[in-house]
């Protein structure tokens, strides 16, 4: 852990050095600490549920990679398995049999799955299955809701989360009117507007795409007959109900957020912990609407490096270990011990704050709240935000560096690292 002052001078040569070589320093933007201030921290290494940057100041991390490293980082069973794989191999570019294992995995695991597509990214999984919902019903208008983050395609780019959230930007330049004209949105949580939504669009609106659990405006979870009630309405007027799983899928339930509260949707996207910590995407669904999907169909997509081996290979091993008997006891225990001593703290000190949890995933927003909704979170104070990750930071505890982001945790993580975090927050917290 990180005793003193945080040492930076590796990692701000490093940034400044990106920042010539990269726009804004990165590859992705969240990482580039815009929100938090300060400079950002370089890793140099991940293992469990530690990261440690070139300084050489070590973390507890519930970032995971962004969710991927549900097992830990660098879990040693999945790290063998990729060697092996990578000795047969990076990529084939034909069929592999790995294809088949993980397509059966999930298909057993997640109800609405019958049939499934791999890809490379979670972003190129919901391009791919707003085009099929546009094929299967020949409909153009789609829903979406307000904060929730579906990759950075064109068409999503209306009213987004996560990043372009974080980043303050409404939308996106470069994005054409013609492209998002065809998107509709509503506030989550919502049930009347989207009512509404279709209502004034009859028989236009090809379907409605959401995160179950929302993770791209901070943490927000669906009040009760949420779900329930968009699937009825699609099924009332005729459109497709899709699951944005990428986060939520085999996290807080290993059949995903359909599985853990019971509303099957008609297409489900997913990532991250599927790939295992490699690049990775799917989308799949029902039979017949899947059948759409070229070669099998007229609706086409495809990829150069869709169903690698070894992405299908830390994916096979990620969720065999995810389905030995008490992994989701473990997520759901150390998780809400965490947020509720979070929260505890934060009323101790006399900060306003809420969150919550849903097994291995996780949020807090300094606001009074209850938050329900991306104009709910956006009342939060960003400015104690960043204070509060700046000074976690310095006490050696890794979070995501946007109030807008939820958190992660891991089979990795321990009773102590639990006690360690929330010790750090009494102490940062004491003096904001």
């Amino acid at each position: 852990m990180i005793t003193g002052t945080l040492k930076t001078a590796k990692s701000e040569e490093i940034f400044a050095a990106a920042q010539h070589l990269m726009p804004g320093g990165v590859s992705s933007p969240v990482r580039a600490f815009t929100s938090v201030g300060g400079q950002p921290i370089v890793f140099d290494r991940v293992n469990g549920a530690y990261a440690w940057d070139v300084d050489g100041n070590q973390y507890i991390d519930y970032v995971g990679t962004w969710g991927p490293a549900i097992c830990g980082h660098a879990h040693p069973s999945v790290v063998r398995a990729i060697q092996e794989a990578a000795e047969k191999g990076t990529s084939f570019g034909a069929p592999c049999a790995l294809e088949n294992v993980l397509a059966e995995m999930v298909i057993d695991a997640v109800p609405s799955v019958e049939m499934v597509r791999f890809v490379n990214s979670g972003t190129e999984a919901c391009m791919a299955v707003l085009r099929l919902m546009r094929a299967f019903t020949g409909r153009e208008k789609v829903i979406k809701f307000e904060g929730c983050y579906h990759g950075h395609a064109d068409m999503f780019l209306v009213k987004a989360g996560s990043g372009v959230a974080t980043l303050g930007l409404p939308d996106s330049p470069g994005v054409p009117k013609s492209t998002t004209a065809a998107t509709l949105t509503a506030p989550y949580n919502d049930l009347d507007a989207v009512r509404q939504l279709f209502e004034t669009n009859p028989g236009e609106i090809a379907g409605l795409i959401l995160e179950p659990v929302v993770g791209n405006a901070g943490f927000i979870v669906p009040e009760a007959g949420f779900l329930a009630g968009l699937r009825e309405l699609t099924r009332e007027h005729g459109a497709l109900l899709v699951f944005d799983e990428v986060m939520t899928g085999f996290r807080i339930a290993y059949g995903g957020a359909q599985a853990r509260f019971g509303i099957t949707p008609d297409l489900t996207t997913l990532g991250k912990v599927i790939g295992g910590g490699l690049p990775v995407g799917a989308y799949g669904g029902r039979k017949d609407i899947m059948a759409m999907v070229a070669p099998a169909g007229p609706m086409y997509q495809a990829g150069t490096l869709s169903g690698n081996p070894l992405a299908m290979t830390a994916g096979i091993k990620t969720l065999e270990l995810m389905r030995q008997p008490g992994s989701y006891e473990h997520l759901d225990r150390v998780t809400s011990r965490l947020v509720s001593g979070l929260l505890e703290v934060a009323k101790e000190t006399g900060h306003a704050a809420c969150g919550g949890s849903v097994s291995g995933m996780f949020g807090l927003f300094f606001t009074e709240g209850p938050v329900h909704n991306f104009e709910d979170a956006k009342k939060s104070d960003l400015g104690k935000f960043g204070r509060f990750h700046r000074g976690m930071l310095e006490q050696g505890i890794y979070l995501a560096p946007s109030q807008f982001e939820a958190g992660f945790m891991s089979l990795a993580h321990t009773d102590e690292d639990i006690d360690r975090t929330i010790e750090a927050a009494k102490a940062v917290l004491s003096k904001i």
